[in-house]
């Protein structure tokens, strides 16, 4: 795309306006609307069908979550960043589960908040170092139904998988946590977690209902 038009909603007027004035000095991004609040800010969308939507998290009538789950219901091609003075877990995996493809906290820098734009725009995904930690976490110490089958070869061809990550889907799919896949592996439970990450990575999965998901779609479980 040549330009990127963005909707802002948050229901502080001054922080619209601040964030409007440092896109404005971007060449190649253009705030088109903005709203104040979560109703708002699906009007909007409706009328501007935006490349991104810029949400809060907590704002009145909706909230970002609800805002988020209603674009990615309805609008295949609207991106959604989060931009949230909230750090907690609840808000990053509520967010992240709605499908959220960005998140980023208001202390961040202006050039890491113009990254994580394009970034999005571009169909790519966002999340600033403390949000990436905790994603990792809660891939990490989560877990998968049921048993893998003999489909999972194919997997392990299909999505480039080393020996070790197709070993760690499979215990992960046998509701192995991190504790018994580094024993039954004979490595350290640090290393069972980066390999789980990294699987998560390699499978184009968000959070665990993604990866349970594809895991269906692939006949794993």
């Amino acid at each position: 795309m040549d330009v990127i038009h963005v909707v802002l909603a948050d229901d502080h007027a001054l922080v619209r306006d601040g964030i409007k004035a440092l896109l404005e000095d971007q060449s190649g991004i253009v705030v088109i609307d903005e709203a104040s609040n979560g109703k708002e800010a699906l009007e909007v969308i409706k009328k501007n069908k935006p490349h991104v939507l810029v949400v809060d998290i907590r704002m009145p009538e909706m909230n970002g979550v609800e805002v988020v789950r209603a674009v990615n219901n309805s609008y295949d091609d609207v991106r959604t960043l989060v931009l949230s003075m909230h750090d907690s877990e609840e808000y990053v995996v509520q967010a992240i589960q709605a499908g959220a493809d960005g998140y980023l906290l208001k202390g961040a820098s202006k050039e890491e908040f113009i990254k994580a734009l394009k970034k999005v725009a571009s169909g790519g995904k966002y999340f600033t170092g403390d949000i990436s930690s905790i994603i990792m976490n809660n891939f990490v110490n989560g877990s998968v139904s049921k048993a893998a089958t003999s489909e999972t070869p194919h997997v392990e061809a299909l999505f480039h998988l080393t020996k070790r990550e197709k070993q760690i889907l499979t215990l992960v799919l046998q509701l192995k946590n991190n504790k018994d896949i580094a024993e039954e592996l004979n490595i350290s439970k640090r290393t069972a977690e980066v390999h789980r990450f990294n699987l998560m990575k390699k499978m184009d999965v968000k959070n665990l209902k993604e990866l349970t998901d594809k895991a269906k779609e692939y006949q794993l479980i």
